[in-house]
């Protein structure tokens, strides 16, 4: 996993692409790879997450490991804060008071099970980000949304919300479930 130096870089980076587009500057972090470890050269995904006050302010990332890691979060960054349609587009008197938190994706695993039961057994609240998919409806919950929703029950009943289905349909169906876990940092 990233070394602290690492985290810390990446942290720079998601803020500084995020100021970068406010003020309408270069990103001179990003301009010059020579000076970036290879892990983060490498392909990647994360999602970044964007917090005011301990509230949720914007959250996109990516599933899948498509643009070397650094690439994705600076894409990803700038999406959380001007992109994500929950939410107004940040502005620059609000990015002080914006906390930061990346979360790197390991790749996705498919799970079988049973029934709801089966798969009680096999997601591990706390670990496991889970991945939900059914037709042409799909979500995903990282890892961190268990401690806001304790239960698999309550877990997996918003995720199905969240895809467009009705919130009990993964205890009557049998949707397509992919397990990840994540690395996530934040700014202090």
């Amino acid at each position: 996993m990233t070394d602290p130096e690492t985290r810390i870089l990446l942290l720079k980076l998601a803020r500084e692409s995020i100021l970068s587009k406010l003020t309408g500057s270069v990103l001179k972090t990003a301009s010059d790879t020579a000076d970036l470890s290879e892990e983060i050269k490498k392909d990647g995904a994360c999602f970044v997450t964007l917090t005011k006050k301990g509230e949720l302010r914007g959250c996109i990332g990516s599933l899948e490991a498509h643009r070397p890691l650094y690439l994705d979060v600076i894409v990803n960054a700038q999406n959380s804060a001007f992109s994500d349609y929950r939410f107004a587009p940040l502005s620059r008197s609000e990015i002080d008071s914006v906390k930061i938190e990346i979360s790197v994706l390991s790749e996705r695993q498919e799970i079988s099970y049973k029934d709801f039961n089966d798969l009680k057994k096999k997601v591990i609240p706390k670990v496991h980000g889970v991945y939900l998919s059914y037709s042409y409806n799909s979500a995903t919950f990282l890892p961190q949304v268990w401690e806001q929703l304790y239960t698999h029950e309550q877990f997996f009943i918003h995720l199905c919300q969240k895809a467009g289905l009705s919130p009990e349909f993964v205890f009557y169906n049998k949707p397509k479930i992919e397990i990840y876990t994540v690395e996530h940092f934040s700014e202090e």
